[in-house]
């Protein structure tokens, strides 16, 4: 089980994952190029990072090299969250080179997407900070199908903190549902069915925020806003209610450049879809360990 700041994936959701992944690979007949390599070859290789970036995925490799071959050995030198520079050895696996072979591509996929994730968000956070420690960097559910639990652990790992798991989490108010009935009404109805859960709403413009704080909701996401107006959204939750108790999230085409200007503007929260559906791999590869390394 994971906590907020765990940048650690559930269990049970690395082991569906990795299973799906390896059964995907496999298919029916196995790895026919591995079967080529004589069963009493032994190696020891090493997964090195071929660019700097933020390391996330070690479970999932770790699951890919048991469910291929328990008698591996895999020494990790790294965990997720340790920044990675170019050449840098994250981990040794030595065992049945057919088995490592086997299980090399899988493995390397997870580390890179996860690690390219965490990678991201730490450039968002170090971004953020730098204008306002205490804005803090959120994603989305824009995440790839069956890999949620991965990828927003990934974004633990690079520093960021998770928005709404599911749908079940929280109540999130768009403009879609708002074409169906009246702020207050939403914040009403939610308070009434399920009164433990916060209540946010979405605005594309100042007098939504006005309302949605006079109905009680819990926040206000700002959707497609500009620094500016963001700023002056602020200032009107602050006069409205002084007490902190409605957060500002600022979301809707964020980049690295104009983070922290939504976080000099005084944005509680920062939700980037882009941690999850636009980060680029962290190239990372196995190599041999030393020559020699490969034993009849």
């Amino acid at each position: 089980m994971s906590t907020p700041h765990d940048p650690h994936p559930p269990e049970g959701a690395v082991r569906r994952a990795v299973a799906a992944a390896l059964e995907e690979d496999l298919g029916g007949l196995g790895d026919l190029s591995a079967a080529l390599v004589p069963a009493s070859a032994n190696a020891s290789l090493s997964i090195v990072a071929r660019a700097a970036g933020v390391l996330a995925g070690e479970r999932c490799a770790r699951a890919t090299f048991a469910l291929v071959d328990p008698s591996l050995e895999v020494r990790w030198h790294l965990g997720d969250g340790s920044p990675v520079a170019p050449g840098q050895v994250v981990a040794e696996v030595s065992g049945a080179l057919r088995s490592v072979l086997t299980a090399e591509r899988t493995a390397l996929n997870f580390l890179g997407r996860l690690s390219g994730v965490a990678s991201l968000t730490r450039r968002y956070v170090e971004a953020v900070e730098a204008a306002n420690p205490s804005t803090r960097v959120l994603d989305t559910r824009k995440t790839t199908p069956g890999l949620r639990a991965l990828e927003k652990a990934a974004v633990r790992a690079g520093g960021g903190h998770n928005h709404r798991f599911g749908l079940s989490d929280g109540i999130l108010v768009k403009d879609n549902h708002l074409a169906g009935l009246g702020i207050a009404d939403a914040v009403g109805t939610a308070r009434r069915m399920w009164p433990g859960r916060s209540v946010e709403i979405e605005c594309d413009r100042i007098g939504q925020v006005e309302e949605a704080c006079r109905a009680g909701a819990s926040a206000v996401l700002l959707d497609n806003m500009t620094p500016s107006e963001v700023a002056a959204c602020v200032e009107l939750v602050g006069g409205l209610r002084p007490d902190g108790s409605m957060l500002v999230e600022v979301s809707g085409g964020v980049t690295l450049e104009s983070a922290p200007r939504y976080a000099a503007a005084g944005a509680d929260l920062i939700s980037v879809g882009a941690l999850t559906h636009s980060a680029s791999v962290l190239d990372l590869g196995l190599d041999l360990g030393r020559p020699g390394a490969v034993a009849p």
